[in-house]
């Protein structure tokens, strides 16, 4: 009887469990349930994987079309800006030009002495005075008596001055930055160099020494230059002066009391010339 019991009970329990079994594992709708599914799942992933690169490339703040988009508005911009001032840059080196053409010999095509000597007029100063020197040294100019263009030009840029009336304005400033003890010992030795005027000279004639001095240093160092000329005028020493005495004189103003001249050392290797001057003085002053 409890055999029975277990066989109905099988019947109506583990039989349709199995059926149901076999029906996942074998039915042609489970199979194509499955297949849908498993298509879907990866055209979702597919979807996505696109997306995220289409996101990344084109949208994505570090995308390339992002930063080729960006290269492209920032060098458009900069070219904006970069066109304003290089067109005002080269209007301003036109009128320079112009005015270079107003003074320049055109044979040579080279403000020579005479040129010069009219801009001086122009500029309503003398043709020795020290600003006319100081601008031959803010041109960097190389040969006493002539401006080339490149050096025109390398000069009124510096002073942002392209008409007559900006160069006469800017020549008071032009001699205050001279005049600053960092650029004025430069000055002094481009005096020099500016006034060696043929090949491989490397001295200058005393008449032509004491006349630069008084233009250079009269100014600053009155009583030192007066003194100094006079020596160098009555003296049978020394015919021509060199640079390493030129730069001793500039020395001996700077570092010297005068008239004095309590810190002067003849040991510490001043130029031989100043030694005799020094010497001239004491007797003098004895």
């Amino acid at each position: 009887m409890e055999a029975l019991l277990w066989v109905d009970t099988y019947k109506k329990v583990a039989v349709p469990i199995v059926r149901r079994s076999d029906f996942f594992s074998s039915s042609r709708s489970f199979r194509s349930w499955w297949w849908w599914w498993w298509w879907w799942w990866w055209y979702s992933f597919l979807f996505f994987c696109v997306s995220l690169l289409i996101y990344y490339y084109f949208f994505s703040p570090s995308s390339a079309a992002s930063k080729k988009k960006s290269d492209s508005i920032t060098s458009s911009t900069t070219d904006l800006f970069r066109s304003g001032p290089s067109k005002a840059t080269s209007k301003e080196m036109d009128r320079i030009d112009h005015l270079f053409n107003q003074y320049a010999n055109t044979s040579s095509n080279l403000i020579d002495p005479e040129g010069i000597e009219e801009l001086c007029s122009n500029l309503e100063v003398p043709h020795t005075d020290i600003r006319i020197l100081m601008l031959a040294w803010k041109m960097k100019a190389e040969k006493q008596g002539y401006f080339t263009q490149e050096e025109w030009r390398r000069g009124l840029k510096a002073l942002r001055a392209d008409t007559l009336s900006k160069l006469k304005k800017a020549l008071p400033e032009l001699e205050k930055e001279v005049r600053r003890q960092s650029n004025f010992a430069d000055f002094y030795a481009y005096a020099f160099r500016y006034c060696l005027t043929e090949e491989k000279q490397k001295s200058i004639d005393i008449e032509t020494i004491c006349q630069l001095l008084d233009i250079v240093m009269g100014s600053t160092f009155r009583a030192q230059v007066d003194y100094f000329v006079e020596y160098l005028k009555i003296q049978n020493d020394y015919k021509v002066i060199n640079m390493d005495q030129w730069m001793g004189f500039y020395r001996f103003c700077n570092e010297i009391s005068f008239p004095e001249m309590t810190e002067y050392n003849p040991e510490l290797a001043w130029p031989l010339v100043l030694d005799s001057f020094v010497e001239w003085i004491s007797e003098k002053q004895a």
